[in-house]
């Protein structure tokens, strides 16, 4: 069944041309994420298949019978409202009938307030308030009473995030939904769209999210829509195969312009009919060869200042924020090539701890000591506070006119930005006509052409394109200074970092030894700590050496410790097989949802995955309730 199609749409701004004559169609069950490099026209294409702007020409249809849910990258709320008659603002069945049911309520007739209880039974619509909370705490909001007016740029995005989940829609239309989010509500949206049997369509750059989340990746470029039918990393795969294709395909037309312009030089003015048809093939020869281009290649090989032995040292550096404690005496001395992740829910102190290092913001009690070697380069989330009327060119030439590689040469500010695909015309674009991408590669940009040695880069994956991330992994990869992170992007902290903070709440920091993944599977592998023992006193040692685990002075019990009957042990270690087996059979029916089916498979599938959570939900409290006596 198909939900949406367009035919021929062309796109254009200014003379600028996005996309033209073209043709993409979504069916009911299709997971889709729209790929493609910086300002290639994502958000443009998505927000005309959305209905939100017209295409210049061509036609868009969506299916009279369906419900749409559209999150836009800046999305349009109301500041007069608070955060729950926000999201009580949408549009569904079950929405309808509450406020049915408060408008009863409040006027006080018995006849409408009978049909909309009725409403309310029929549709299972009476602890829907509780679902909207549960979700907007999942996402990070847990003040649903706040006006929207008092939110930050992040929290308004995933309030209206909330909304459109909280529709239920036929098809969820998302302009990239990661950004703003921490890790842990990345992951419940994740498990939210694999285990939901809608249709979605969306602009992501989230590696782990695509490969997860999505069925289908179409990837814009050139202005062409180049559709790959598996996940992404399917689309890696059949993505070399059709560059390799085109490399080949354009070397040979290259060597027949050659020759075919060599020959149309030594003609003379006047030619047969043979000529003529062979000067035409040229010209089409010629449209092709200049109509295509090698991939831009993104260089970052530029020169770094040395660091000398000492770096940085935090010593019992404690932060608060009226009664909220973000660090108490925390302690640590950073390493020549430590490369750090910062893992913490948003509010949890992240900024507030990089603001500190960098010396932004002084802390409450202890030292910070930065070695006389060090040069911050910091990359922040705010973009850039630039002129709009200020060209490409003239702000990179404010900082630095020429800069040296690692090499040894010297490039220009013009050179500069053509290595970071900024291409001639681009360059003399006013900063107002950038995309939102591009504009964070030329942050970027002005951030390592001062040459620092101690990058603290944070949410540096935002708007940029998966080319961009690949190529600064690299660049990170072989940075010979120290790099301190804070990123959603779960593939892009994998890749870098050998230890991580996690800011745990109440001044509390833990530095585990490995990355975000590794952290995570020894996260999910402890046992859950009961309510008393997590009201004891717990005491951090920041040492990068130290293990994983904190020390936690547990309260002591009066009573003598229980003994497990020889029944209970052995339910005990069956519960553990069982859990295990419930979760590879988790694994594989979301990998099933995934891929696809008719309506019927996908609701039996979804409904599995709801009777395996209970399950696992069941059996983890009875594992944990003689976990305590064993």
């Amino acid at each position: 069944m198909n939900y949406l199609s367009a035919e021929n749409i062309t796109k254009s701004y200014g003379d600028r041309m996005l996309f033209r004559d073209l043709t993409f169609g979504l069916n009911r069950g299709d997971k889709v994420a729209i790929v493609g490099a910086n300002g290639s026209g994502k958000t443009t294409l998505l927000s005309v298949l959305a209905g939100a702007i017209p295409p210049d020409a061509g036609v868009v249809s969506q299916r009279k019978d369906i419900t749409v849910g559209y999150l836009d990258q800046q999305p349009d709320l109301n500041n007069a409202l608070t955060v729950m008659e926000v999201v009580l603002a949408g549009d569904s069945a079950q929405l309808d009938a509450l406020r049915a049911y408060e408008h009863a309520l409040a006027t006080g007739n018995q006849a409408a307030l009978e049909r909309a209880m009725a409403d309310m039974e029929k549709l299972e619509a009476w602890d829907y308030e509780s679902q909207i909370r549960q979700m907007l705490g999942e996402l990070g909001i847990q003040d649903v009473t706040q006006p929207v007016s008092m939110l930050s740029g992040g929290q308004r995005k995933r309030v209206a995030l909330a909304r459109v989940l909280i529709q239920n829609p036929d098809l969820i239309i998302l302009d990239e939904p990661t950004n703003h989010l921490d890790l842990e509500a990345i992951e419940y949206l994740e498990n939210y769209l694999n285990t939901n049997n809608g249709t979605l369509l969306m602009v992501s750059h989230d590696r782990y999210f695509l490969d997860r989340v999505c069925n289908q990746i179409a990837e814009l470029d050139g202005g062409q829509l180049y559709n790959y039918r598996g996940n992404y990393a399917y689309f890696l795969e059949k993505k070399a195969e059709r560059k390799a294709q085109d490399a080949a395909e354009l070397e040979k037309n290259l060597n027949t312009y050659r020759t075919e312009l060599d020959w149309m030089r030594r003609q003379p003015k006047a030619r047969g009919t043979k000529a003529k048809y062979r000067e035409d093939a040229f010209e089409d020869l010629e449209g092709k060869v200049k109509g295509r281009k090698r991939d831009g290649e993104l260089d970052l090989n530029l020169r770094t200042t040395r660091l000398g032995s000492k770096i940085l040292e935090l010593e019992n550096v404690s932060k608060r924020f009226g009664e909220k404690v973000l660090l108490d005496h925390f302690n640590y001395t950073f390493k020549r090539f430590d490369r750090v992740g910062l893992i913490g829910k948003n509010g949890m102190g992240k900024t507030t701890l990089m603001n500190m290092i960098t010396g932004l913001l002084r802390p409450d009690s202890g030292k910070i000591t930065t070695g006389g070697t060090v040069k911050f380069g910091y990359y922040t989330q705010n973009e850039l506070d630039l002129p709009d009327n200020q060209r490409v060119i003239d702000v990179v030439q404010d900082v630095a006119e020429v800069m040296k590689l690692d090499t040894g040469d010297t490039v220009t500010a013009t050179q500069l930005l053509h290595r970071f695909l900024f291409d001639r015309a681009k360059q003399y674009d006013y900063v107002a006509k950038l995309s939102g991408g591009e504009k964070r590669r030329l942050q970027l940009l002005l951030v390592l052409v001062q040459n620092p040695n101690f990058l603290i880069l944070d949410e540096p994956t935002n708007d940029l394109d998966i080319t961009t991330l690949n190529v600064l992994e690299e660049f990170l990869l072989s940075f010979s200074g120290c790099v301190l992170i804070v990123t959603h992007d779960r593939y892009f902290m994998d890749r870098l970092v050998d230890h991580v903070f996690v800011l745990e709440g109440e001044g509390r920091v833990r530095d585990y030894p490995g990355n975000y993944t590794d952290y995570r599977e020894w996260r999910d592998a402890q046992p859950k700590t009961s309510a008393a023992s997590q009201n004891g006193k717990t005491e951090l040692s920041a040492q990068k050496n130290q293990t994983p685990a904190l020390v936690v002075s547990q309260p002591t019990t009066n009573g003598a410790k229980k003994k497990l009957s020889f029944k209970e042990i052995r339910e005990y270690e069956t519960l553990e097989k069982e859990i295990e087996s419930l979760e590879q059979r988790k694994a594989e029916v979301v990998g099933l949802l995934n891929s696809g089916g008719h309506h019927e498979q996908l609701t039996a599938w979804a409904k599995e995955i709801d009777q395996i959570e209970t399950d696992i939900a069941q059996k983890s409290d009875r594992w944990l309730e003689l976990a305590e006596y064993m």
